[in-house]
């Protein structure tokens, strides 16, 4: 896991090459046909079938893959594992999507800050001012480094590439089923609900992590804890709320707020407990903040289980 999140820093994702995830992403597409094709199964068991099959296919053949490449050489079956998570994990490419934002807010280009920022966000953009699009950028960080980051080193760390494809998969899922509209509501409800499973730990240490990469950058740890606390459980999503507050207390912003989706206006519980200005400078403080997250939880999750092994031994 160190060496594929090693990896991710220095390349990303290489573009050129195409991400196992689409892959995953064809697979419930073709899957979600065949089970609504079965008009005699109810919306809410072909949506149940579908997780199953995507979900369990996806980790049955990572896990393939790794013991047919252990069988041919050890160091091939430890390639084929650092491969695999580091496609799993994605932390150089959030701070670059978020760093395109930060470079276009500081050109004074709010246009394209917008349309950069409508790439990581689900939100109506176009309307957003300098603080609103700051405001989308820094949500999208502290949200994706649970999400993105650390659920993905979670299972990884736990379970080996195997977990951490069964975790991208689930997530993969919610994010193409997971929507409350009439064509999803009773397909995508066991997709949203065993991800939501899945990121509850996930969520929460993403807390202590930030807390501690708080006090490494000299930030708030103590405004950290207090900013869950008082606003996590106020957010519409189960675990959402836990990074975002995070983020918001150890940042000394707020977030959350009003929005527009598909031009209706929604408002959110505001996350955070100091108003701090909201700009440029703030998307690059939580892009170290997730950096910094990342790395410890890393260090700390390998280490709890490097420890015990070599006292065992």
């Amino acid at each position: 896991m160190p060496a594929a999140f090693l990896l991710d820093l220095l390349l990303g994702d290489p573009q050129w090459f195409p991400h196992p995830v689409r892959l995953v992403g064809k697979l419930a597409s073709a899957t979600e046909r065949l089970f609504r094709a079965m008009r005699f199964l109810p919306l809410r068991l072909a949506g149940i079938l579908t997780a199953i099959v995507v979900i369990g296919t996806t980790a049955g053949v990572v896990h393939l893959l790794v013991w047919q490449a252990a069988r041919l050489h050890p160091l091939a079956g430890g390639a084929a594992s650092i491969l695999l998570l580091y496609f799993a994990i994605a932390p150089r490419d959030l701070a670059a999507h978020a760093a395109a934002v930060r470079d276009a807010l500081l050109a004074g280009d709010l246009e394209l800050a917008r349309r950069r920022v409508a790439m990581m966000v689900g939100r109506d953009t176009a309307s957003l001012d300098q603080e609103g699009v700051a405001r989308a950028a820094v949500e999208s960080v502290a949200e994706n480094t649970s999400d993105g980051v650390i659920a993905p080193l979670f299972y990884g760390i736990l379970f080996g590439p195997a977990g951490a494809w069964l975790y991208k998969a689930s997530n993969t899922l919610d994010s193409m089923f997971g929507y409350r509209n009439e064509r999803y509501r009773e397909f995508g409800w066991a997709s949203a609900r065993f991800d939501d499973l899945l990121n509850f730990l996930p969520a929460r240490l993403t807390v202590l992590a930030v807390a501690g990469a708080a006090f490494i950058l000299r930030l708030d740890p103590a405004a950290t804890f207090r900013s869950v606390t008082e606003g996590a459980r106020r957010h519409e999503s189960p675990n959402a709320g836990y990074p975002e507050s995070a983020f918001a207390g150890a940042l000394g912003v707020t977030l959350g707020g009003e929005r527009s989706y598909g031009g209706v206006t929604k408002t959110v519980p505001t996350l955070g407990i100091r108003n701090g200005v909201m700009e440029a400078a703030t998307i690059t403080r939580a892009m170290r903040l997730m950096y910094a997250t990342a790395t410890l939880f890393l260090a700390a999750g390998t280490g709890l289980l490097f420890v015990p092994g070599m006292f065992m031994q």
